[in-house]
């Protein structure tokens, strides 16, 4: 029991430490679905040094350490995937069997094999269509919970004298059970909370989509053209914030605005393959920096490394693009991501509804002029006749 509430007091410096790193800027790439080789090293840092502090925390039970080690392997690949998680927990592996002690081997291997446990049951969530269950408080408990029964089994196989082995697993076995799976519950709840509070931060940037269609209301009543489509460039680039904001037809650019705008000019035909996929194949095209990256074909020396490129459509028709890009050393946020395509929506129904417009006022014409038409002859020979 004492052991058990010792682990406790250990794992509550571990909470502390993940309420800090979740109000953190090294926690916001985790909110997104792909990281950059860059944001991967700084959170392999992170929970490897979860796991060091896990091991330093220890208390020293029967010649080995009773820790919360697990913690950081564990979600490192539940987060990250097994390359991650195998990372984390090999690289601290190492560390703990460089400590020493007749456990230093079979901890070693466990404390990898956590990791890989960890990255494993991330494929299985993805593939099964349960991403969303990565951040699961009750994921996190069972994961963990199994993957230090796999350290008692490695330390019973690998370690030497057996005796010694039983000895020490029957004293730490079930504190250690206990700590490290409510530990990584709770880490990950806190994780967890604040994803949700950046996800938050979507509803309040489609809120900026209405704003935006509210500036936009009145512009393009007067057309699809350069002039009409700097306007609303500018009020796109106002509201989203993004690295450059580019709008064009079928066949040119006609606005852009930001970033590389001295060789993305105006009036230049369409170059991006990106933009020519989007309009052929009429969806969104998203070019996420990290697994496909926007390449200029107009500049090697340009900044802009993503891109979001949103078909504009009436009738089910494109008749050209908006274009949402980040610089190379930047993330391209899912908020924005979101707000793009809502702008891209939004602006469709508004050409939609222009269109609409722009006929019913033809139609009317035509109808006048059909009863001109026949209101003419009517009047003619009626004169004709009075003359008679």
């Amino acid at each position: 029991m004492k052991l058990v509430l010792a682990l406790l007091q250990q794992m509550s410096v571990f909470l502390v430490f993940a309420y800090l790193f979740s109000k953190s800027p090294a926690f916001r790439p985790l909110t997104s679905e792909n990281l950059r080789p860059s944001q991967k090293f700084l959170l392999y840092f992170v929970f490897s040094t979860f796991s060091i502090l896990g091991t330093y925390f220890g208390l020293p039970v029967k010649g080995a350490i009773a820790n919360t080690r697990a913690i950081g392997a564990v979600l490192a690949g539940i987060i990250g995937g097994p390359f991650f998680g195998v990372a984390v927990g090999l690289s601290r592996g190492l560390h703990r069997y460089f400590l020493g002690g007749f456990t230093a081997f079979a901890c070693g291997v466990s404390t990898t094999a956590e990791g890989l446990f960890g990255g494993l049951i991330h494929l299985f969530l993805l593939r099964t269509g349960h991403s969303d269950q990565i951040f699961s408080p009750k994921i996190a408990f069972v994961v963990t919970f199994y993957a230090e029964m796999m350290q008692m089994v490695s330390i019973l196989l690998l370690a030497h004298p057996f005796g010694a082995a039983l000895d020490l697993v029957q004293a730490i076995a079930l504190p250690m059970l206990l700590a490290n799976s409510a530990g990584a519950a709770l880490f990950i709840s806190i994780m967890r909370d604040q994803k949700n509070m950046y996800d938050e931060f979507g509803a309040i940037f489609s809120a900026k989509t209405l704003k935006v269609a509210e500036r936009t209301l009145g512009i393009l009543v007067r057309g699809f053209n350069p002039e009409t489509a700097k306007e609303i460039a500018h009020i796109i680039y106002d509201e989203t914030g993004v690295g450059a904001v580019a709008i064009t037809d079928r066949e040119q650019v006609l606005a852009f605005i930001g970033l590389g705008a001295e060789h993305h000019q105006v009036g230049f035909p369409i170059a991006s393959q990106l933009t020519m996929r989007a309009i052929r194949e009429n969806r969104i095209i998203y070019a996420d920096g990290v697994s496909e990256h926007f390449v200029c074909t107009r500049a090697s020396s340009c900044p802009l490394g993503s891109a979001l490129v949103m078909p504009l459509r009436v009738d089910d028709e494109v008749i050209g693009t908006i274009k949402l890009y980040e610089p190379k050393h930047r993330l391209f946020l899912n908020m924005n991501r979101t707000l793009g395509e809502g702008i891209a929506s939004l602006l469709s129904d508004q050409l939609l509804r222009s269109r609409y417009e722009e006929q019913k006022n033809l139609l009317v014409k035509s109808e006048l002029k059909l009863t001109q038409a026949q209101i003419n002859p009517h009047f003619l020979f009626n004169t004709l006749t009075t003359i008679i």
